[in-house]
């Protein structure tokens, strides 16, 4: 059964690739094959490092007493998303590679919270919180698309739902 494991796309290349792979040995040995040589050719890894990137740049703008508070748990829950991606595709096995995803998960989860928080506080401005908010979604569906991808069964799965949408 074939498997898809995520796009691989460089940055700045718009035009999506997807590398169909049979299993995920295939997934772990495709550098000796040419075909992924990091996690940083993840398209998930790309688009989580892009979150990260834009979330410490409207941080810099909160109210200086937060510097300890807000900013910095949400500036890790940022973090947290590729390094975790990283972290588990170093991993031998699907079994030790999934348990990092489910943890970049939870910190998708913890991130939109606290974004959410931020934006009631009016630390982020509307057209701030929409466009990291679609790309929180979009690292949403990646990382769902891989974890799928990588799960032993189409059976007895959970369904995996994605941040809120930001249209009203």
């Amino acid at each position: 059964m074939n498997r898809w494991i995520d796009e691989l796309r460089p940055l700045h290349d718009k035009r999506p690739r997807a590398v169909l792979l049979r299993s995920y040995t295939d997934f772990i040995q495709a550098p000796a094959r040419g075909i992924m040589q990091s996690y940083k050719e993840l398209l998930v890894w790309q688009v989580a490092m892009t979150l990260a990137n834009d979330v410490y740049g409207v941080t810099r703008r909160f109210p200086r007493e937060e510097t300890y508070g807000l900013t910095s748990q949400i500036r890790r829950s940022a973090v947290s998303m590729p390094s975790n991606i990283a972290e588990g595709q170093g991993r031998a096995t699907r079994g030790e590679f999934l348990p990092f995803l489910g943890h970049a998960r939870g910190s998708l989860f913890e991130l939109e919270t606290q974004l959410t928080l931020a934006a009631n506080l009016e630390y982020l401005e509307h057209s701030e919180e929409s466009r990291i908010l679609g790309t929180l979604t979009r690292v949403a569906q990646l990382l769902n698309a891989l974890i799928t991808s990588l799960q032993p069964s189409t059976r007895n799965r959970s369904t995996i739902h994605g941040p809120r949408s930001t249209t009203a």
